[in-house]
């Protein structure tokens, strides 16, 4: 082995945690993390409502909270 070749290795193994690669996607594409966020917000409210939807059925409460989680994910990727 070339001493080149030793060098391209160590920069890979360097460069493979799951935390760098999660870091440089981030900086990428910013708004990615933006939807995460959102997304991981109405899913919680969409919990905590649970409780207190009134009459309305399970389904729906579930499809309006699928909903408003899709929209605001795909609104921050568009905005990106």
């Amino acid at each position: 082995m070339s001493s080149g070749q030793e060098s391209v290795f160590s920069e890979y193994e360097t460069d493979t945690s799951q935390t760098s690669k999660l870091l440089r996607k981030f900086k990428e594409t910013p708004f990615v993390p933006i939807g995460m966020a959102g997304f991981a917000m109405v899913v919680g409210y969409g919990l905590y409502r649970l409780k207190h939807r009134g009459d309305m059925k399970m389904s729906l409460h579930l499809i309006h909270m699928r909903v408003a989680a899709q929209g605001f994910v795909v609104g921050a990727i568009t905005c990106g």
